[in-house]
């Protein structure tokens, strides 16, 4: 159905298109939306197919496509990641990959999303530690970084590890990423006694940190079924007029992780019809496993099963299991589900649009949960101070923010990419030591730094240095003038670009970046000021208020006891002949 100015209204599909159209004549069995839509249409295209599988499929590809804003519509764009243990270099790397498979090595996967690979990939690091640093990062090394120290990495870059141990420890992280798990943890196991028996206790202590990490990969995997195989658990949750509908994938049998969509449609519309349609688009582009578990019945099982299979090329079976521990992630999943729909209702329509608007100039999977804003000052490097705010759903969350004093006294005066070094790097090397599996609510989903493209390359050699990678980065730098509304946006991997002024995501910006400049500009004004409060006398042992207070009536200044005689000293009120000495030789150290 398509309205006077050429835009698509709805498509749908019928065995009998005849009837299907004359069912919109009865305008008394309609609602109020439908008629809406029957009165815009103005014309009308037929597409005729030889099976109603192809009908299915074709049903699915145009409503992606078009999005016509009568269907039920999957607002989604994002391919799925997946973790790549290359195979293209000597010392092979894990790292995260999405796109097309034109680089050499295994490809391990679909995840449901980046933070799932990201998730995955650190846990593994502490039972497999291989590098995740570039090839470029890698062979400019001359020394291990953080990642060996906290023991995430062997540091092959330096030396530290033979090429013949550490393709050892790529064949076990296969062997786990291919679903034998167990027998990864009994080879490390045998290896362990061995070491033990030889007293090669350091040895076998590497061993035994190995296999607790692999127990507590698998223990945080959630509710596991080894024979499942590979499996989409799909369950959907509806309440006031909306629905959320969580995925968990499954994949050899572990879970690797699940993401939560949020589908436009009517009021009217069941659960049911909701998850139907989202099963035949959200496979639209992808390839689905041999199994879906669903919480509801799809309706037209037979069909959509037959389409899946055209989309596999191979049998897909649909599902809804009522018992056992199948039925227990569905029920896992409608849980998520329920708690992910609440969120959402309970977060303002307007804050919820500019960070979904945030997520989308920024590239990002999802609207951020957590944003943190970067912005230094000083006045000629004096009293140099870091500021960091932070905003969320709820808006600035200010009792997170924070600042950091420049301590590094070999900084040149005014270098502001070595002060947003020294900030990034104490902010997320503490993250990695304190929360390093990501657990707590801290980590943000998006780094914002108030400069431009060097601030930018500054904020990106911190992250690759500390192997941060699941961490979204940004710069908005001011624009010509200093002008508002012309600011310049910088993301790695792109061209800088702007917003239009009248952005509504772009004042939101400003916004966070102006909250950090006064954050950072107040706190160095109020250090400053505490530093300009201070007098050298202060330094000195035994003065306290009274008797600094007597000095400073005395000679007028800090300078002027500073240059004053011992007998000068000793003939003010309240200081005595042991005092007075102590003053002059604090001050004149060489006599």
């Amino acid at each position: 159905m398509i309205d006077e100015k050429g835009q698509v209204l709805y498509v749908g599909k019928a065995k009998n298109l005849k009837k299907r159209v004359a069912s919109y004549a009865n305008l008394k069995g309609l609602s109020t939306r439908i008629l809406g839509m029957v009165a815009a249409t103005a014309d009308m295209e037929f597409i005729t197919t030889h099976t109603e599988v192809e009908a299915l499929l074709l049903e699915s590809n145009l409503i992606k496509e078009l999005k016509p804003r009568y269907n039920i519509l999957l607002r989604d764009d994002k391919s799925f990641p997946y973790i790549l243990v290359t195979g293209d270099h000597e010392w092979a790397q894990i790292t995260k990959h999405r796109g097309a498979r034109s680089r050499r090595g295994e490809y391990f996967g679909p995840f449901a999303s980046a933070g799932a690979v990201n998730e995955t990939i650190n846990a593994l690091q502490r039972a497999f530690p291989l590098r995740s640093c570039t090839d470029s990062i890698f062979s400019t090394r001359t020394r291990p970084c953080l990642q060996y120290q906290i023991r995430r990495c062997t540091a092959p870059c330096v030396g530290k590890i033979s090429h013949e141990a550490y393709e050892q420890i790529v064949h076990e992280a296969r062997e786990f990423l291919s679903g034998r798990s167990h027998r990864t943890q009994q080879e490390l196991s045998t290896r362990m006694q061995e070491a033990s028996s030889n007293l090669e206790f350091e040895t076998a202590a590497v061993y035994r940190d190995r296999i607790r990490a692999l127990t507590q990969i698998q223990a945080k995997q959630g509710i596991n079924i080894p024979t499942l195989g590979e499996a989409d658990v799909i369950g959907a949750y509806r309440d006031a007029g909306q629905t959320c509908v969580q995925v968990f994938f499954f994949r050899t049998g572990q879970n690797y992780g699940n993401r939560a969509y949020f589908p436009a449609h009517a009021k009217s519309d069941t659960i049911e019809e909701v998850l139907t349609a989202f099963v035949g688009q959200f496979y639209a582009d992808k390839t689905p496993p041999s199994l879906l578990l669903t919480s509801h019945e799809v309706d037209g099982r037979t069909i959509v099963e037959e389409a899946l299979a055209v989309r596999a090329e191979r049998r897909v079976n649909v599902r809804v299991p009522h018992r056992g521990a199948k039925r227990q992630l569905i029920e896992h999943a409608v849980n998520n589900a329920r708690e992910a729909l609440a969120r959402r209702l309970a977060e303002s329509a307007s804050q919820r649009r500019l960070l979904e608007g945030v997520a989308r100039i920024f590239g990002l999977e999802t609207p951020p949960e957590r944003i943190e804003v970067y912005d230094n000052s000083h006045i000629h490097g004096s009293a140099a101070l870091g500021g960091m705010i932070v905003a969320g759903a709820e808006g600035l969350l200010k009792n997170q923010y924070r600042k950091f004093n420049i301590k590094q006294e070999d900084l040149t005066p005014g270098d502001d990419y070595g002060m947003m070094t020294e900030v990034l790097t104490r902010r997320f090397s503490r993250l990695l030591k304190e929360d390093e599996d990501r657990e707590g609510q801290q980590w943000p989903d998006l780094v914002l730094i108030d400069g431009g493209t060097g601030h930018l390359h500054t904020a990106q050699q911190v992250f690759a240095d500390l192997g941060v990678s699941d961490v979204g980065l940004a710069a908005i730098a001011k624009g010509p003038h200093r002008n508002a509304g012309r600011e310049t946006l910088h993301v790695p991997g792109k061209a800088a670009f702007s917003l239009e002024p009248n952005d509504p995501v772009l004042y939101f910006l400003q916004r966070l970046r102006d909250e950090a400049h006064r954050y950072a500009i107040g706190s160095h004004r109020a250090k400053r000021s505490q530093k300009i409060g201070r007098s050298t006398l202060d330094e000195i042992s035994g003065i306290g208020t009274k008797r600094k207070r007597a000095l400073l009536h005395h000679f007028g200044s800090a300078r002027s006891v500073e240059q004053a005689g011992l007998a000068d000293l000793e003939a003010v009120e309240g200081i005595s002949n042991g005092v007075a000495k102590a003053i002059y030789d604090h001050f004149h150290p060489e006599d």
